[in-house]
């Protein structure tokens, strides 16, 4: 049903530039913005002396959000210059041109809201966008999507006039769409053709990132819905303390499910991916309280969950097995447990039997230790 509006729409576009930007008498220059152009349709024909400035051209770059210096000022002004590294990791690292960019919806947002960091730009677009790419996704793209989350750069062509029909039938347009729509940046440019460049494309900023570990984990928990015994039964192992069951179904999910090869990246970013994954699972049982501590932006990869299966608070801590070295890991986790007291925040809410899991992960592996 939507092929037959298409043509509509673009006639109809087609119509309206034509009238309200060329054909009137009072208007001397228009601005048009928006992601992508419907580079490949003739809407823009009844309109003449187009010029098209792409994310990657310098002219007219420092419009397209805050500047550094535009931040600075903003800080002064309401006296939060301390908050300057905070609404860096948030909101900044985009690129237009040479100018670098901070999101300026979050940046007011940010200000506003007593600088608390969150991630506001999920609210302004659809994010299904990510969501589609996540299910539709090739061995490569999720292997590609794996790296950028866990903070690397990926090589890729970008091709600025991509159009959207053509994402789903090539997969290697997904990184130029995400990176029109905001979702990627650009990391350094290597060369250029005729509107085709080679660059190194990364997610920007904290913001981004906890929106696509967000998208992950509800694509986690759709794509597993018809699983729904698998998932009663993992879910149930951690009431029952049946670590090799954990073990089993994590396993599982993580050998069918994601290709990861080992790369180079700071352990804690692995951890807050694997993190991320078993809190899409554990997000079947809805009368579950579960509490994390990385959503909260520290960071900390512990999970806190408040059952009213007689009353049970289960503390799980993470941890990426560095060297593959599982058992170590399992009672590193343990240990920080201990220190950080997580029973006793469980205990301040009201429950009365507690469990504590030491999770290792390594690649696709894992190891379940009970306390």
């Amino acid at each position: 049903h939507h092929c037959n509006f298409y043509p509509e729409i673009a006639n109809f576009m087609r119509n309206f530039f034509s009238g309200g930007l060329k054909d009137n008498p009072h208007l001397a220059f228009g601005f048009l913005t928006g992601i992508l152009r419907v580079a490949k349709e003739s809407i823009f024909s009844g309109m003449n002396n187009l010029k098209t400035n792409s994310i990657l051209d310098d002219s007219y770059s420092e419009y397209f959000g805050f500047t550094t210096e535009e931040v600075k000022d903003i800080l002064h002004y309401y006296g939060k210059e301390d908050k300057y590294q905070e609404i860096c990791s948030w909101y900044d690292g985009y690129r237009f041109g040479h100018t670098e960019i901070f999101n300026p919806w979050s940046v007011i947002n940010y200000i506003t809201d007593q600088c608390f960091p969150k991630a506001f730009w999920q609210s302004t677009g659809s994010n299904e966008i990510i969501g589609e790419i996540i299910a539709t996704a090739t061995p490569e793209i999720t292997e590609g999507l794996h790296k950028l989350l866990c903070g690397e750069k990926i090589t890729t062509y970008v091709d600025t006039s991509v159009i959207y029909p053509e994402i789903q039938n090539n997969p290697y347009t997904i990184y130029s769409f995400l990176l029109v729509a905001g979702y990627l940046k650009v990391a350094e440019i290597y060369s250029q053709n005729d509107g085709n460049f080679m660059c190194d494309v990364a997610i920007p900023n904290k913001e981004i990132r906890n929106l696509f570990i967000k998208k992950v984990r509800e694509w986690f928990r759709d794509a597993s819905k018809n699983d729904g015994k698998a998932l009663e039964e993992f879910c149930n192992a951690f009431i029952q303390k049946n670590s090799q069951k954990i073990e089993q179904l994590f396993g599982d999910y993580l050998w069918n499910t994601i290709s990861i090869r080992d790369t180079a990246v700071a352990k804690e970013k692995k951890e807050n991916f694997y993190h991320g994954i078993l809190l899409g699972l554990l997000g079947y049982k809805s009368n579950w309280i579960i509490k994390s501590n990385a959503e909260s932006g520290t960071g900390y990869s512990d999970i806190l969950i408040e059952a009213p299966d007689n009353r049970t608070g289960i503390v799980i801590e993470l941890k990426y097995a560095e060297n593959g070295n599982m058992d170590k890991a399992c009672l590193d986790a343990i240990k920080q447990i201990e220190e950080k007291d997580y029973v006793g925040r469980l205990k301040q809410d009201g429950m009365r039997n507690f469990i504590s899991y030491g999770i290792a992960c390594y690649k696709k592996d894992c190891k379940v230790m009970l306390k």
